[in-house]
Formats: C-alpha cells, structure tokens, sequence
C-alpha cells in the first residue's frame, strides 16, 4: 500500500517562530543512534513540546511519561544557550517502509512552510570487521544534499560520507533536500547493531554541536554507554554456561 501526504497529519499545538530553526530528525536506527541523540538533546536543550504527527498507520497507543500522554511522534523546539533555534522531531517506532515517503515529505513540507534553515538526521551505521573495542569514540561522518551544505561540513572538518545506501527517513530527506535545493544533512556513526548505543549517539551529538555551534555536554552519554557496555560483558559471561541448559539470561539495558 502506496502512502499519501493526506495519511501523515502535522499538528501544531501552538504558533512559534521557528524561521530560520534547524531540525532534527529522530526516527529509530541502528543502535538507536537517532532515538537517543532525539531524546538527550531535548533533556540537554529543554525543549518543549510543540506539536506532533498523526496518522491512522501509526502504532494504537500513547506513550506516557511523568502521567502525561504523549504521542508516539513528536516536535519539540527551543533555543540553545547561543539562542539558535532548535526542533526535534522524535518517534518512539520505526517507520514502516511504506511510510517512509509519506512522513519524510510532510516534515520537509513542514520545515518549508516554518522557514526553517537546516534539517540533520543522525543515523547508526555498521562497519563490518570492525571490533567493539577499536575505538572509544564511534567514527562520524556526514553527507550533505547541496553544495553550500558540503563546504560547510569540508570547513568544520567534519568527514564526509563518500560511497554507500543510507535508507529511511535520512535518505528520503537526503533526496528531496537535493531536489529542492534544502539543506540537509544525514550523519552516520558507527554503532553497534545489538544494543542501544549511547556511544555512537554521543558522536553524533558532537557533530551537530559543530554544525550548529551549539554547546552540548555529552559526557553523560559516554557514561552510560560504558555502564551499558559493563552490563553486556556480565551477561555474555554469565550466559555462556548457561546457553547449553536453555537458560539465557536478559540484560537489563536501562536500569
């Protein structure tokens, strides 16, 4: 089943300026890498909700949090401390294949019609033969869809990502940020496909910090990623005994 825009709604809850903001998109990844870096930035940041996106095609269900309902797709925006103005969009499930299209299309509709400036999407990306303890810091690269937006990347230092498919959401953006002569770009970092990488999250929250000359403290991340890391190391050797009697344990991600 093909998806129109008519399928994806954009709600407002309520009218702010957001001329010349930079968006960020958080749609799930591998590693989580989007889904964390989303929902950090907006603790870091202090955003506040200011809309969500709807449709029938969605997952039935509200996600709560402090006793408040939330939808499964969210917009929050705010002011960094050097007063750039910030979005995030943040989805708690990945997009089915035949979404991707139709919600990619709202939010570049969506970012035109607010005048924003900028849309960044960060993506985990797996680099086969790569060991889990080559590096402390995942590699980041980033892939621009206009000229202007490559020299800006060239002169931040910041390497770009020279061959391959980047899918979903980032690729859809990528395409039509080209198309429409929108800046966009999609940062791939290097993560890890079984786990939630805080890690890999924390990489590209220091290249968005350099795109936007934005401060942001990631040491909290790095912390949790060794903690996560910590606890995955205990279970792997707790189950290796185990796995012949049919009773692996679960590692506890988050508590």
């Amino acid at each position: 089943m093909v998806m129109h825009l008519d399928d994806i709604r954009i709600i407002d809850f309520v009218d702010i300026d957001l001329e010349g903001a930079t968006i960020i998109a958080g749609f799930p990844s591998i590693g989580l890498v989007s889904t964390i870096a989303a929902n950090y930035l907006i603790d870091a940041l202090n955003l506040k909700q200011i809309g969500c996106v709807q449709s029938e095609h969605f997952p039935a269900l509200s996600v709560v949090h402090t006793g408040e309902p939330l939808s499964p797709v969210r917009i929050y925006a705010g002011n960094s401390k050097s007063s750039e103005k910030i979005v995030v969009f943040v989805s708690e499930f990945k997009p089915k294949p035949n979404l991707i299209n139709a919600i990619s299309c709202s939010i570049m509709d969506w970012a035109a019609k607010k005048k924003c400036k900028l849309l960044i999407s960060p993506e985990g990306m797996v680099v086969e033969g790569k060991n889990d303890e080559d590096e402390k810091i995942s590699d980041a690269y980033a892939i621009g869809s206009t000229s202007q937006v490559r020299e800006l990347l060239l002169s931040k230092n910041i390497p770009q990502f020279k061959n391959g498919i980047i899918a979903g959401v980032s690729g859809v953006l990528l395409n039509l940020g080209k198309q429409s002569d929108f800046d966009v770009i999609s940062i791939l970092t290097e993560a890890h496909p079984n786990y939630p990488d805080a890690k890999a999250a924390a990489s590209a929250i220091n290249v968005i910090a350099m795109i936007t000359d934005t401060e942001i403290n990631v040491a909290p991340l790095y912390e949790e990623s060794e903690r996560i890391e910590r606890q995955l190391q205990k279970f792997h050797k707790q189950a290796k005994p185990m796995v012949s009697a049919g009773q692996v344990p679960q590692p506890n991600m988050y508590g």
